[in-house]
């Protein structure tokens, strides 16, 4: 018997957000809105994503001992998840500093603080919560050298999903762990390197998992999505929705396909039932804040409102899907 249907090992930052009409060149000084303060971090992201859709869910990052740092752990908190995997101390809390022009183009900075003393050591600490959870989710926003340990630390039947982001060359130990390996188009050419030499997606999943993952997710945004494993190389359609703000869309998809994944269902259902969560968040602003509860996929998958939200009904249209209109993953 697990204690969670899934641990999150990545990122916590404090997101601080400034509007301005436009970005400044070198040396120049403009004005910005007031600036706003958001949880963020892909892991922590994650974390709040699956808590929301109804799964047991702990998060193990690090954080400063500041403001920000109990921002986020309010924010764990609130959505549900176990924060007894979260470190306090050893550097700032991780910060990504962001100025949003009136077209949405973004220009980001990021201190990673705490996010980089995620050690080895952290994750060997913590290998009770790896033998109590299904499925391990990471990210690539703490030490590369980290992720290797987590690989290292499954349980006997656990399963590792990984989002590669931002993508770097993976180490043979982790791409051969990684069921699945979820990645973009961006995402995807980093790790194929010259190998990527074809512009068709199907190629693109072919030879990811010619690298060792025992499946791949490539995301498409409009263009939905496609899953691959032994069994092959299967298109996922795409949710059309109104795109508001595709931030963290991603990590609404990755979540909700690792808690699916972590519940008995296919790689290609999973993708399906990712890709309405992921349609859902970019129909609200922000982050954390867009992520949807179990009963608003529900809504949108047209199960049955009263079946358990740890195994979603299906209804007539509970066939794969992906990222959405005017929205990426």
């Amino acid at each position: 018997m697990y204690d969670y249907d899934l641990l999150v090992v990545g990122s916590a930052n404090a997101d601080l957000v400034i509007g301005v009409e436009r970005r400044p060149a070198a040396g120049e000084t403009v004005l910005g809105s007031d600036l706003a303060v958001h949880p963020g971090g892909k892991g922590a992201n994650q974390a709040v994503a699956a808590a929301r859709l109804g799964a047991r869910t702990a998060l193990l990052a690090r954080v400063g001992d500041d403001a920000y740092g109990r921002l986020l752990l309010d924010s764990q908190r609130a959505a549900g998840v176990d924060t007894v995997g979260v470190l306090v101390g050893g550097a700032p809390t991780g910060v990504a500093l962001i100025t949003v022009d009136p077209s949405g183009d973004n220009s980001i900075v990021v201190s990673p603080g705490a996010n980089g003393r995620l050690t080895p050591e952290d994750v060997r600490a913590a290998g009770s919560l790896f033998h109590a959870s299904r499925v391990v989710s990471a990210q690539l926003e703490i030490p590369l050298e980290t992720v290797v340990e987590v690989v290292r630390a499954l349980g006997p039947d656990g399963r590792f999903v990984l989002n590669p982001s931002p993508p770097r060359p993976l180490p043979q130990q982790v791409l051969d762990a990684c069921d699945p390996l979820i990645v973009n188009e961006h995402e995807a050419r980093v790790i194929l390197g010259e190998a990527a030499v074809s512009d068709r997606p199907e190629d693109w999943a072919r030879l990811l998992l010619a690298k060792g993952p025992r499946s791949v997710v490539v995301t498409l945004g409009a263009q939905g999505a496609l899953v691959a494993s032994a069994d092959g190389v299967a298109r996922v359609a795409p949710v059309a929705v109104d795109a508001v703000d595709t931030t963290g869309a991603g990590d609404a998809f990755t979540a909700a396909l690792a808690w699916r994944l972590g519940a008995g269902s296919s790689l290609t259902e999973a993708a399906g039932y990712a890709a309405r969560v992921g349609a859902l968040a970019v129909t609200r602003p922000g982050a954390q804040e867009s992520f949807p509860t179990a009963a608003e996929v529900a809504g949108l998958c047209g199960a049955d409102p009263g079946d358990d939200p740890r195994a979603p009904g299906r209804g007539p249209d509970d066939a794969p899907g992906a990222p959405t209109r005017g929205g990426s993953l």
